[in-house]
This record gives structure tokens, C-alpha cells and sequence, in this order.
């Protein structure tokens, strides 16, 4: 079973230096006022079809975007100032015998992504998920990055495709749709040894 980090203050990622800058873009953590920038693109059918959580309202939306714990794990994603994105990265325990769970703590993260449809196909998702997991294994010292999604939902594991994830599992009618029922669901992965030797900072072997 998978135990997430889950005090919003010793998020692993208020020690780091902010915001990162790619290329072409600007990540850094989110805060309650954008909750309303975010909502113009989560709002969506286009994007929320495919989400964990589509609220009704931006009332109900803002609270939860305002939780502490939500907040903590989120990351914003800019282009020339304007919010076109957000990312998870949500820190979690492995699984691990009792004797050493202690060197299981905190080495993994799920990760997730939403992009305004005003700013898909240009690469914009690409290059936040490629800083995003650099981040987590260069900067969080994390050993192993994941993600999930409907297989339906072909630009998502598309994405995670490019970024060098592969694919772990495939599963038959597992995952609950709020209006679609019983759909199958892909998970990929990616170690932190493999990112390296694909062109990652060579970093020591985790432990």
C-alpha cells in the first residue's frame, strides 16, 4: 500500500528554489489565487473528462485547489506570464517488509499534468513533464516517478510515452469512470537509473 507525505508543511518541495525555467517555460508552486487561472481550463469537458475531480463550481473548486494538502503537491506551469498548465507531484512511500520501511520512506512520486487546450500540440506538456521528472530525480533525490491514466485516454500515456516512462501495467475494467462505467487503466513508470543512462544528470545509484 502506497502512503502519501501528508504534512503540507514538510512538503519535500518548499526547500527547493523556485521557479524553474525551461526553454520555453515557468513552473512553480501553486497558491490559492490561482485557483481561478486553473479553473478556466479545468472547467472544461475537453480536459476534465479525463481528471480525478471535476467540481461544478468554481466555489467548490477553489476549496479544494485551497486545501493544504492539494496545495502543497501542485505546481503551476507558465508561458510569458500567463498560467497554461499544472502539475502533481505527489511524494509517497513505497511499498516495503516491515524490517526495512524505513528506506522506503518518501522515494517515489505520482505524477500528473492538465494543459489549457489553447496551448496543446506545440510541446508545452513535453517539456513540463520532462522538467517535472528531472525535478524528482535530480532535485527530490527520488528513486522512482509513476502515473495512471484511463487507456482511453491516449494523449496522456502518449505523453508519458516521450518522456521515456514505460509501461507497467494494463488492467481490464478496473478503473471507474463518472460517466463512462468500468474502463480499463494503464500505469507507467520510470527509475531514476534509466532516466540517467537515457540522458539524465548521471546521478549515484539510490539505495
Amino acid at each position: 500500500m502506497l502512503v502519501s507525505v501528508a504534512d503540507p508543511a514538510q512538503s519535500p518541495l518548499a526547500d527547493l528554489t523556485w521557479p524553474l525555467r525551461t526553454e520555453r517555460l515557468e513552473i512553480r508552486p501553486a497558491t490559492p489565487p490561482d485557483a481561478e487561472a486553473t479553473w478556466r481550463y479545468r472547467r472544461l469537458d475537453a480536459v476534465n473528462h479525463w481528471l480525478t475531480r471535476a467540481p461544478a463550481t468554481l466555489e467548490a473548486y477553489r476549496e479544494h485547489f485551497a486545501d493544504p494538502e492539494s496545495l502543497a503537491k501542485t505546481l503551476v506551469v507558465e508561458r510569458t506570464g500567463e498560467v497554461i498548465g499544472d502539475l502533481m507531484v505527489a511524494v509517497e512511500d513505497a511499498w516495503a517488509q516491515v524490517e526495512v520501511a524505513e528506506r522506503a520512506r518518501a522515494v517515489q512520486a505520482e505524477l500528473g499534468w492538465a494543459l489549457h487546450p489553447d496551448h496543446t500540440g506545440r510541446g508545452y506538456a513535453t517539456e513540463a513533464v520532462r522538467e517535472l521528472i528531472r525535478l524528482c530525480f535530480e532535485d527530490l533525490g527520488l528513486r522512482r516517478v509513476m502515473a495512471n491514466c484511463f487507456a482511453e485516454n491516449e494523449a496522456s500515456w502518449r505523453l508519458m510515452e516521450r518522456v521515456g516512462m514505460r509501461r507497467e501495467l494494463y488492467t481490464v475494467r478496473e478503473s471507474l469512470h463518472r460517466s463512462r462505467g468500468w474502463l480499463d487503466g494503464m500505469g507507467y513508470a520510470l527509475l531514476r537509473d534509466e532516466w540517467a543512462q537515457r540522458g539524465g544528470t548521471r546521478l549515484a545509484s539510490p539505495s
